[in-house]
């Protein structure tokens, strides 16, 4: 603004909430896409596991072509390896350093931090899909079903993964959280209906398995992608009780310091 003598003088006073979430969205997509040990979980792992089992008959994936059942589990494992292990180990290590105290006495509220770290998400997650999706087309995959099923199931999986991880990063110490997250992933990408049917577990362990989030998101994937099924409300209504529980826990017991 300018005076009576016509010079500038200073107009003090925060941006807009949209603006300050959108440009701190946009730093943590720029900080997670740099991160190597991130972009290995979220790009490289996804694609080499796609890949590798649908060219190499390694696992019995049943009828039909293989990446018709890989190409789901593929992409519930990117939205794990994004909202929960990567955004985990990174919101840990801000939490450690005192990044995130730092952020808290800004002008962007709490509220305001967690939105522009649910969009950085998404936004990874969308880049995630059309990536393996380009790669799956081109292995010969043929996808059916409802895209607003898939778009919820997306959505959906999203909210759990990302409450779970925010929970595990503000309670746990950093190194805990990397170690703890890692091993999780490692564990839902071979017991979670990602690479291996989980028949395979046998009819009790299918059971137990079928109730974690990513054989979930998983298997109501592959129900739509694959067996072209409507709505999986089955599965939608176990991936929102993990996302009403993981974000409730996050929010009551998440440490900033």
């Amino acid at each position: 603004m300018t005076s009576a003598s016509g010079a500038y003088t200073p107009k003090p006073g925060a941006a807009p909430l949209p603006r300050m979430i959108a440009a701190q969205a946009a730093l943590e997509t720029r900080m997670l896409l740099r991160n190597g040990e991130q972009l290995l979980l979220t790009v490289v792992i996804p694609t080499l596991l796609l890949v590798l089992f649908s060219s190499v008959d390694i696992v019995d994936t049943g009828k039909g072509e293989a990446v018709d059942f890989l190409a789901p589990g593929v992409l519930a494992l990117a939205v794990m390896s994004t909202a929960f292990t990567g955004q985990a180990i990174a919101t840990g290590f801000e939490r450690r350093y005192g990044v995130l105290k730092r952020l808290a006495a800004s002008p962007l509220p709490r509220w305001g931090l967690m939105a522009a770290k649910t969009a950085s998400v998404l936004v990874t997650e969308i880049l995630q899909v059309i990536l393996l999706t380009v790669i799956a087309f081109a292995l010969g995959w043929s996808p059916h079903g409802n895209p607003f099923a898939v778009l919820l199931l997306l959505v959906l999986g999203t909210a759990a993964f990302s409450g779970l991880g925010l929970l595990m990063a503000g309670t746990l110490k950093a190194e805990a959280t990397l170690a703890a997250a890692n091993l999780v992933f490692l564990l839902l990408l071979v017991g979670g209906g990602v690479v291996v049917p989980l028949d395979k577990f046998g009819p009790a362990g299918e059971q137990v398995l079928g109730l974690l989030p990513i054989s979930a998101l998983s298997g109501g994937l592959r129900d739509v992608l694959q067996h072209g099924a409507g709505v999986p409300w089955g599965d939608l209504g176990v991936l929102a009780v993990w996302a009403v529980v993981g974000l409730a826990a996050a929010g009551k017991f998440f440490r900033w310091e």
